[in-house]
């Protein structure tokens, strides 16, 4: 199943915002996403990723709450299996 996922953003490279890419970790894993389509999103905030692109910004709240459902459901497992 493809789910678009929650992350807190470490790092941001790249000025061109179509080009700008952040380190996002996904409650541990960390994997590269591009913020092409949130040029408002800064390191610390979270941020929804499906398919390798960030869609739209969230609250902690929310993202610690998917978290935990993920946690529960043992998706979280399947997210370190795709690798980068």
């Amino acid at each position: 199943m493809c789910l678009a996922i929650p992350g807190k953003i470490e790092s941001i490279t790249g000025d061109d915002p179509l080009s700008r890419m952040g380190r996002i970790n996904f409650g541990g894993i960390v994997k590269e996403a591009s913020l092409a389509y949130v040029p408002e999103a800064k390191v610390g905030n979270y941020v929804i990723v499906h398919a390798g692109f960030a869609l739209s910004r969230v609250d902690e709240d929310e993202a610690q709450k998917v978290f935990e459902y993920l946690k529960q459901m043992e998706e979280l497992d399947d997210l370190k299996e795709a690798g980068p």
